[in-house]
C-alpha cells in the first residue's frame, strides 16, 4: 500500500435536501497530473448527469445506513444531517478518515454559526452566498485550507476590504528620497528573486 502524501483530500462537497436533491455541490479535480501524485481521483464526476446519478445513489445509501462515515463506490463519505439538509464530504478511498470527518464537522459548525443555529433548506437558500463563501474558505480546489470554525466564520463575515482605511497616509514619504528608497528596495528584492531562479 502506497503512502498518500498529496494535499488533494476532498473530491466533492455536497449539500442535499431531505429528498436527495442538490442544494449545493462543488466537485474538485486536482490541478496536477495524476502520475505526479499518488491520489487517483475517479473520472465519474465529469458530466452533470454522472454527478446527479452519484448524488441520488449516495443519498439512498445514506438513508439506509445511520453512520457518520462510510465507504461507498470507492469513496470515503463523511456526512452530517441536520433538520432537512445533509452536508456531505466525498474523498478518495485512501484518505485519512479522521481528517475528513473532522473537516466536515468543523465546516458544519461554521455553517451553524453563520446561519444562527438554523441549518435548514430555507436558510441555506436565503444565505447561499455565506454558505458558498464558508465552503470556499474551508476547501480550495480539493485542498483543506482552513480547519478552525471561528477563523472560517471571521473570514466570511469580515472579508478584507480593498480600501486604504487602515493605512496611515501621513507616514508615507513621497519625496524624491522616499521614492528612491522604494525603488532600491524593489530592485534589491527583484535581484534576489532572479538569483534564486524564480
Amino acid at each position: 500500500m502506497s503512502l498518500n502524501v498529496s494535499l488533494y483530500t476532498v473530491s466533492a462537497v455536497l449539500i442535499l435536501d431531505n429528498e436527495g436533491d442538490r442544494l449545493f455541490a462543488k466537485y474538485y479535480k486536482p490541478s496536477l497530473p495524476e502520475d505526479s501524485s499518488n491520489v487517483k481521483f475517479p473520472n465519474q464526476f465529469e458530466s452533470q448527469q454522472q454527478q446527479f446519478k452519484f448524488e441520488k445513489s449516495l443519498f439512498s445509501k445514506i438513508y439506509k445506513v445511520n453512520q457518520d462515515i462510510l465507504l461507498y463506490d470507492n469513496h470515503l463519505i463523511a456526512y452530517k444531517q441536520s433538520n432537512d439538509v445533509l452536508l456531505v464530504l466525498v474523498s478518495p478511498l485512501n484518505e485519512n478518515e479522521s481528517l475528513v470527518y473532522s473537516t466536515m464537522n468543523n465546516l458544519f459548525e461554521s455553517l451553524t454559526i453563520l446561519l444562527n443555529n438554523t441549518v435548514d433548506k430555507q436558510t441555506i437558500l436565503e444565505k447561499y452566498d455565506m454558505v458558498s463563501l464558508a465552503i470556499d474558505e474551508t476547501i480550495d480546489d480539493g485542498i483543506i485550507i482552513e480547519y478552525d470554525p471561528a477563523t472560517i466564520v471571521s473570514r466570511v463575515t469580515n472579508p478584507p476590504s480593498g480600501t486604504l482605511e487602515g493605512v496611515n497616509l501621513k507616514n508615507i514619504d513621497i519625496s524624491e528620497k522616499g521614492l528612491f528608497n522604494a525603488l532600491s528596495f524593489a530592485s534589491k528584492k527583484l535581484g534576489e528573486r532572479l538569483q534564486q531562479g524564480l
